[in-house]
């Protein structure tokens, strides 16, 4: 029995329970090193002799080895390869070395090694253990918290052991259970227990005291103290800031040199092969006979595999000794290492044995990166090209290993360790080609892992460098730089800097792309040239399937809302969507998921809103990413709630001005001024977009001066509500879509009189109902009803109301939706509340996702590997949705939950 471990070990053994029931789940054992992790995960393994015991141990060696965690723990599942779909199949053949192919997306090998552990589950209760996953390399974190995060219909338990670093942890996404220091009590009887002699009570205290409650360092100390010290009080000294590992130092002081040589080879090789440790050893004049001191104190163990005592043993042999000692005995591992099955490792020893720098050494490590890039291993790639930079005689080659360093941290999804990396270029001595490049990558860090206000300077600056060198290049960096001006706006933007450095830059040679369009017209129009850059972005927006738009979201957007095409929003990102789902990019993906969020809300698609929303604020937690938060804001205020919305739009705001997301903070306004409209308190909405007007130059500026006429006219200020139709209507015109122009006329509407206005009342219902905007549309209805009651037609107000008021009640746009009823009661009409309780609203999002495929058809396991669940999670929500909509089978789900889907999903 552990002592003081009772609620920890219950903990465990109720997530073992409860994985036997085919609820799994997932916990990381948390604490410092020798606090009794692995005890505490020892003995729930051995409580375990029911379940299939999965294990892998994470090694400091190996985290630049891309997914070498992954391939230790699926290793004895691999023999269900051939029961994957394909494309699961090849990212796990791929990222274990086995095939050559695309590089695998992390979270797809995680939905492969979802989908492995499930099938394993069907035999008996499968039980992954990871101990130091501290230590893991990046991908297989990464792969492996995704499918943890999904294995709650499974006979799945996932245990993991994490030493505190002070460093974020692709698992900390995961449910922690932190162990802490032993009680005194506790740790007094671990003692009495590990010394069965008669103890100086001082002595005893003493040894409890610097202990500090750590089981390992109390046993240490006990350990290394003479019997005299114990009888007496002398030779126990208070460790430092790593105890435990201080005690380690001084029993490997104690040990001969041969010996201490030894554990070094064994503490530097990090696969525990016997064979690769003598074989160096030999090179190293070290004797088989040098192990016996170290087995006979309990440091290592070589049997079938080399094994420490404790993952600290390791680190205190590693840390004892000298650089000129860890090169010599790299440099032996290296050359027992053979280049042919394991080039990586040998390259990697070669460079850790490398005194200074070694282009030849470099040049390896150059071909490490390569095969980690095909192998999906981003972290490995950047691993090996920052120590080939390091090891580059040439100065410029160095600067072009580092940057490519740089650029593979940031795709690895690791923006602190390629900001290090970036800091540490001197640009003064560089080639204009490489100036450029850094400030490139200092501008893309900038605006795609933080949105903040020193993205758009050196973005522009690159750009100006690049103009004499790759125009072509160029072109994509002004784009980045516009795309980066717009995002900051007010808080630092500059964007008729941007707007001007675009419009004087060289055009490329060529066919316009649509990247150039894209820069032309937005220019354009940022510096009011509407005729000339209306019809280039309408040109690209045709281009759905431009490379111009991959992995910009916002880009797409921004250009779809100013341009009011709705249909070419939904065209580009559904096909972006549909590749990065189809790849398990899920680093993109939660910005795509939320543009389309956002392009339901016009369509009074909430439900599908608040799906999509939810799952891209869940893979952005997948991915580690900074969840998106505009549609979130836009569904509150529509729904009215006034202290939840407003609080939500308060932090926002308060994030947003600190890293300088201007353009947030402008949507921010927008959505207060949405609220407030909603609950018709029109100065609150007017001074709001009023902000919002003065914020924003580009993007969704139709949208928010409809907000603003309405609220203008309504406070009694037609006169601001007629500037901001001058505006809006400049931009409609030249769009000339039915939602543009429904918008126009309903505004015009609310600015005429009499006849006047009836007419475009009826003309703005006309082109809201073509254009498929519902809410919009109600929205229509509702102002058009309110001028009928105020123009005394009540019986032709009330037909507009209604309708108003049961279509905003059922797409949920409660606010707006209380106004109608207030109205409606206003004409003398009785309002009677009721909605039918068989409704899609009774399942969550992630349900009606499942149910919204199950209902075209889609077996569970295509609908497992679109939503990155497996296929018993999807029987699973299945049984849930039959319940709660009072069905019995897929066939009647037809009709319930299929109003929402888009045309292309509902014709197939």
């Amino acid at each position: 029995m552990l002592l003081g471990r009772a609620r920890e070990s219950r903990t465990l053994a109720e997530l073992l329970d409860s994985a036997r029931s085919g609820h799994g789940g997932a916990i990381v054992v948390r604490g410092e090193a020798g606090v009794g992790k692995s005890a505490l995960i020892d003995d729930a393994v051995a409580s375990a002799r029911d379940v299939r015991l999965l294990r892998a141990t994470g090694t400091e060696f190996e985290m630049e080895l891309a997914f070498a965690g992954m391939h230790q723990l699926c290793a004895p599942l691999l023999d269900r390869l051939d029961g994957l779909p394909d494309p699961q199949r090849e990212a796990l053949e791929v990222s274990f070395g086995q095939k050559v192919g695309a590089p695998p997306d992390p979270f797809l090998v995680g939905l492969a090694t979802l989908t492995l552990l499930s099938d394993a589950a069907e035999d008996a209760p499968v039980l992954c253990v990871v101990d130091d996953a501290q230590w893991l390399d990046r991908s297989s974190a990464r792969a492996l918290t995704f499918a943890a995060r999904r294995v709650a219909d499974e006979r799945v338990a996932v245990l993991l052991g994490v030493r505190e670093t002070g460093r974020p942890l692709e698992v900390d996404a995961l449910p922690g259970l932190p162990v802490g220091p032993l009680p005194e009590a506790e740790a007094r009887a671990l003692l009495a227990a590990a010394i069965r002699v008669p103890l100086d009570e001082q002595v005893r205290d003493r040894i409890v005291a610097e202990s500090r409650g750590n089981p390992l360092a109390l046993l240490e100390l006990a350990a290394v103290s003479a019997p005299a010290g114990l009888a007496g009080g002398f030779g126990v000294s208070a460790p430092s800031a790593g105890p435990v590992e201080d005690l380690f130092h001084r029993r490997i002081e104690e040990l001969p040199a041969e010996t201490r040589r030894l554990l070094l080879v064994a503490a530097a090789e990090p696969l525990g092969d016997p064979l690769l440790l003598w074989r160096a050893a030999q090179r190293l004049g070290v004797a088989v006979a040098a192990a016996a001191p170290a087995e006979d104190a309990g440091l290592l163990e070589i049997d079938r595999r080399v094994r420490f005592r404790h993952p600290l043993v390791r680190s205190a042999v590693y840390r004892a000794a000298s650089p000129t000692e860890r090169r010599r005995v790299h440099g032996a591992l290296a050359e027992v290492t053979d280049e042919r099955l394991d080039p990586d490792r040998r390259a990697w020893h070669g460079a850790q044995a490398a005194a200074g720098p070694d282009e030849e050494v470099a040049a390896e490590l150059v071909g490490s990166a390569g095969r980690a890039r095909l192998r999906g291993g981003l972290a490995a790639t950047a691993a090996f090209l920052e120590r080939a930079a390091a090891l580059s005689p040439d100065p410029q080659r160095r600067v072009e290993r580092l940057l490519d360093a740089v650029e593979s941290w940031l795709a690895a999804g690791a923006p602190d360790e390629a900001d290090d990396l970036l800091a540490t270029v001197n640009e003064d001595a560089l080639a204009p080609l490489l100036r450029a490049r850094t400030e490139l990558l200092r501008g893309r860090l900038a605006l795609f892992t933080r949105r903040s206000f020193d993205a758009p300077a050196p973005l522009r600056r690159a750009a100006r460098r690049l103009e004499s060198i790759d125009v072509e290049a160029a072109r994509e960096t002004h784009l980045d730089a516009l795309l980066a001006a717009l995002i900051v706006g007010p808080l630092g933007g500059d964007v008729p800097a941007a707007a001007t450095a675009a419009r004087l830059a060289p055009a490329a040679s060529g066919p316009p792309r649509t990247v150039d369009l894209l820069v032309d017209g937005v220019a354009a129009l940022l510096q009011g040239e509407r005729a000339t850059g209306t019809p280039l972005l309408q040109e690209a927006l045709a281009d759905t399937d431009g490379a111009a738009w991959t992995h910009r979201p916002m880009l797409v957007a921004l250009v779809a809302l100013e341009m009011w095409d709705m249909d070419a929003y939904v065209r580009i990102l559904d096909l972006n969507a549909e590749r990065a789902r189809a790849a398990g990019a899920l680093t993109s993906l939660p910005n795509v998921l939320e543009a389309l969020a956002g392009a339901s809300v016009p369509t009074g698609r909430f439900r599908t809103a608040d799906l999509l929303h939810e799952e891209a604020d869940e893979h952005a937690t997948s991915a580690c990413i900074a969840p998106p938060t505009y549609c979130g804001l836009y569904l509150a205020a529509l729904r009215g709630q006034e202290e939840v919305a407003t609080s939500g739009i308060d932090a926002v705001l308060q994030d947003a001005t600190a890293r300088g997301e201007g353009l947030l903070v402008a949507y921010s306004h927008f959505a207060t001024a949405v609220l407030y409209n909603g609950l018709a308190d029109y100065p609150r909405a007017l001074a709001a977009a009023r902000l919002a007007w003065d914020q924003l130059s580009f993007g969704f500026v139709g949208m928010l001066l409809r907000e603003l006429v309405e609220a203008a006219v309504r406070a009694g200020r037609p006169e601001l509500g007629a500037e901001a139709f001058v505006a809006l209507r400049e931009g409609t015109r030249a769009s000339g879509t039915a939602w543009a122009l429904g918008n126009e006329a309903c505004c015009a509407a609310l600015l005429a009189d009499g006849e006047t206005a009836d007419g475009h009342y009826r003309e703005a219902l006309e082109y809201l109902a073509r254009a498929g905007a519902d809410l919009e549309l109600a929205r229509a209805r509702l102002l058009y009803g309110e001028w009928l009651r105020r123009e005394g037609r009540r019986v032709d107000a009330r037909e507009q109301l209604r309708i108003a008021r049961e279509v905003l009640t059922e797409i949920g746009a409660d606010g707006f939706a209380q106004r109608a009823e207030r109205e409606l009661r206003a004409t003398g009409q009785r309002v009677r509340r009721q909605r039918d309780a068989r409704t899609v609203d009774a399942l969550t999002p992630q349900e009606l996702h499942v149910a919204r495929l199950a209902a075209t058809g889609a077996a569970s396991k295509g609908i497992a590997a679109e939503l990155f669940l497996s296929p018993r999670t999807v029987d699973a929500h299945l049984r849930s949705i039959f319940r709660k909509l009072g069905i019995s089978s897929r066939r009647q789900l037809w009709g319930t939950v299929l109003d929402e889907l888009p045309p292309d999903r509902a014709a197939g």
